[in-house]
């Protein structure tokens, strides 16, 4: 897939490059972003430069991932990431941080959002699926004002530097966005066994 830009009405989306490194660099060495996502730990120079130049375009150009460094306008600051991942046929997770500087903002929400929405109408996603692992509210918050379902907690079903671990699952679906899906939705019947 061709990398693309998404423009919000306060942030631009746009696929990581070589000229976000310093920022993403600064932005990783938080400890929450450290203690609660899949970045390495510590987190160094190196791996900032091998997303930028060679995990991002890897996965835009493989169609297996899609990582958007979120911005403040065109030219501000890096204020968050969200990636949107295969999972299978029409089926997606997205993942996300915020700097520690712009937390409380509504970005990542509003990030989390317009990303979801390419998911739907530029992917064909029928189902974008959203983990953490337990205890981490900040991440859960968002799913939910972005109107994420809750849909349990998911034992070892997190692999997290070395040992696995239990996290909370949710998705949101292209008719939660009033978007049409690719493919039929027949929900369960309430009260069916």
């Amino acid at each position: 897939m061709e990398p693309t830009t998404l423009d919000t009405a306060r942030l631009r989306l746009r696929p990581f490059g070589p000229a976000d490194e310093d920022e993403l660099y600064a932005a990783c060495q938080d400890p929450d972003i450290q203690r609660w996502t899949m970045v390495p730990s510590p987190y160094g120079r190196e791996h900032a430069r091998a997303f930028v130049g060679e995990i991002v375009p890897a996965g835009w150009r493989e169609e297996s991932e899609y990582a958007f460094a979120v911005r403040l306008a065109p030219d501000g600051p890096l204020v968050a990431a969200v990636g949107i991942h295969v999972r299978g046929p029409q089926s997606y997770e997205i993942g996300y941080w915020a700097a520690k500087e712009h937390r409380g903002r509504g970005y990542m929400t509003e990030a989390a959002l317009a990303a979801a929405r390419w998911a739907f109408t530029e992917l064909g996603a029928g189902r974008l699926e959203w983990r953490a692992e337990v205890g981490n509210h900040g991440s859960r918050a968002v799913a939910e004002k972005a109107g994420f379902r809750m849909e349990g907690t998911m034992r070892a079903a997190l692999p997290v530097k070395g040992t696995l671990r239990d996290c909370w699952v949710g998705a949101l679906l292209p008719s939660d966005l009033g978007l049409p899906s690719a493919l039929p939705y027949l929900p369960a019947v309430s009260g069916a066994v």
